[in-house]
């Protein structure tokens, strides 16, 4: 038996709703016409509640970390596995992450596999995690999959974390300039055009342009905020479709550094994560075909998931890596192959994480340094367009005197 939440309706128009069990839609339905109401709408409570926690922010990786470390740890101790949840969702510091943990250990008492609950959460435990967890079930080793799992986790929050720092100081710069910007546009340049406009000077196009800026976004400043938001939502939408992602992924193909980052980071998560699920026993052209789910690079998920294809039909992953050597280093393919010839692939894949890790990690420490120069350029720019706008008639009238 389930309960449902429903809305029903009267022949008299009467609208009703509440809560009730029954085994199915078809059986609440039934119930309700014996009783002169027609069902409109039922969501099982369990749905509804996994419905109300979706609309939540994303799980961030470090509680993912945690929660995996310390459950490979507590079954190493021999720790139940429902109070292994328990305890472990007590000790989230986030909301909703705690009230899956919950879920997942009421739903393991009730006989369910612990891959099977995670499997129902989708956007937390993606397809390699429970996927890597089944394998532990059924192979009694469980501890050492976990074990693993955190190792990777760890490996890629800290490839993420270094990339994110890297990032920071551009990234400040950028919004400080940004906001100096409107400043000088709201305070300064109304009072300079009020000064013009007593003078009586004819003023240049460039100046024009900035004075009609700084009124807009001093009388209109809701309207500016708002088209801001419209163009990071259509933005945002737009990179979720197909097209929309292939074309930015091409674009950060293109831009020097960033590119090699982006190739270094995803070549490392694709060794790593390719290593652990053959040491999870997971069959190659499954863990293929999981990894092409989950890299964010289009054209890295078309590679990997192109190359599943051939290794299906028999292919060697190294050959099937071959054409895509624009993305995934020559080495990569090379290094895979001599793993299939030794039997060492998950050993030789391990290495190539860690040695792509090592350049996205040189990379990043001299990202800021590189970018530095261009935000400084770009500045310039702005300040010098800035200046000689506002310089310009007063040196016309200047002039004129």
């Amino acid at each position: 038996m389930a309960k449902f939440s429903y809305t029903a309706i009267s022949k008299d128009g009467e609208r009703k709703t509440g809560v009730t069990d029954a085994r199915d839609e078809h059986e609440l339905a039934q119930q309700l016409r014996e009783e002169g109401y027609i069902l409109v709408s039922a969501i099982e409570e369990e749905s509804k509640k996994k419905l109300e926690l979706s609309f939540n922010f994303p799980i961030p990786l470090k509680e993912k970390l945690f929660f995996t470390r310390n459950l490979a740890l507590m079954i190493k101790t021999g720790v139940p596995l429902p109070r292994a949840l328990s305890m472990l969702a007590s000790q989230s510091s986030n909301k909703r992450f705690r009230k899956i943990l919950i879920k997942i250990k009421n739903q393991v008492i009730r006989g369910r596999k612990l891959s099977e609950c995670m499997k129902d959460w989708p956007d937390v435990f993606p397809e390699i995690f429970w996927n890597m967890i089944r394998i532990g079930e059924e192979s009694g080793n469980l501890e050492e999959v976990l074990h693993n799992l955190s190792r990777q986790m760890e490996k890629t929050y800290e490839l993420r974390e270094k990339v994110k720092g890297a990032l920071i100081y551009p990234a400040v710069i950028i919004v400080a300039m940004a906001g100096i910007g409107v400043l000088m546009l709201v305070m300064v340049v109304p009072k300079l055009a009020q000064t013009f406009e007593e003078l009586g000077i004819e003023l240049p196009l460039t100046t024009r342009l900035v004075i009609y800026s700084a009124q807009f976004i001093s009388h209109f400043w809701y309207i500016f905020l708002a088209v801001l938001v419209v163009i990071g939502f259509l933005l945002r939408q737009t990179l979720k479709t197909e097209k929309g992602s292939k074309f930015f992924d091409k674009i950060m193909l293109k831009i020097p550094i960033v590119s090699s980052i982006i190739k270094g980071t995803n070549t490392a998560y694709t060794a790593r994560t390719l290593s652990s699920l053959i040491n999870a026993g997971v069959p190659i052209v499954k863990s293929l075909e999981i990894i092409s789910r989950t890299l964010t690079n289009y054209y890295f998920r078309e590679a990997i998931s192109a190359s599943a294809k051939e290794v299906r039909k028999g292919t060697k992953l190294s050959e099937a890596l071959r054409p895509y050597s624009k993305i995934y280093p020559y080495s990569f393919a090379e290094m895979i192959a001599v793993g299939e010839e030794t039997g060492e692939t998950a050993d030789v894949l391990e290495k190539l994480a860690e040695f792509s890790e090592a350049e996205v990690e040189n990379l990043t420490r001299n990202l800021a340094s590189a970018i530095e120069p261009v935000i400084m350029i770009f500045i310039g720019i702005a300040v010098g367009f800035f200046a000689v706008s506002m310089i310009q008639p007063m040196y016309s009238m200047l002039q004129s005197l």
